[in-house]
């Protein structure tokens, strides 16, 4: 797997409205959502390409299917991305981690926007996903 950047980083919130007080209030983080949408993220930040706090139910959404997360698994706090250079590399890169004997949350797919990812959920309940996402590369 070659991993080219990381590509995104959000705080996972089970309150999202509370957390932005955190990051969009006192910090002053320049976090903004389309309209009606609870996902506040910024590729303003420097340092970062994508940070955002990504509510509870849309990652076990995205994840899962439901916006419910599984009561078996713990619960996240945080997601992590790394970009490697191409959709077919995330195919490979879930494919050489099943390998290795991690459970993949889902395979590689192509998310509604345009992003290739796979995900999985570390020891330690980072999701770690393994992704491509076009904009990023241009």
């Amino acid at each position: 797997m070659d991993v080219e950047f990381i590509a995104s980083m959000s705080v996972i919130a089970a309150e999202p409205a509370e957390s932005r007080k955190l990051f969009v209030e006192a910090i002053g983080l320049p976090l903004k959502a389309a309209e009606g949408d609870e996902y506040f993220h910024s590729e303003e930040i420097g340092g970062a390409k994508h940070f955002g706090v990504w509510p509870l139910a849309q990652a076990a959404q995205a994840c899962f299917g439901t916006p419910e997360w599984p009561s078996e698994r713990t619960v996240p706090q945080a997601s992590i991305e790394f970009e490697v250079a191409d959709a077919d590399a995330v195919a490979a890169a879930a494919e050489e981690l099943e390998a290795e004997g991690f459970e993949l949350l889902h395979g590689a797919r192509e998310e509604p926007w345009g992003q290739t990812v796979a995900r999985l959920q570390s020891v330690d309940s980072l999701i770690v996903g393994i992704s491509y996402a076009p904009w990023l590369h241009r």
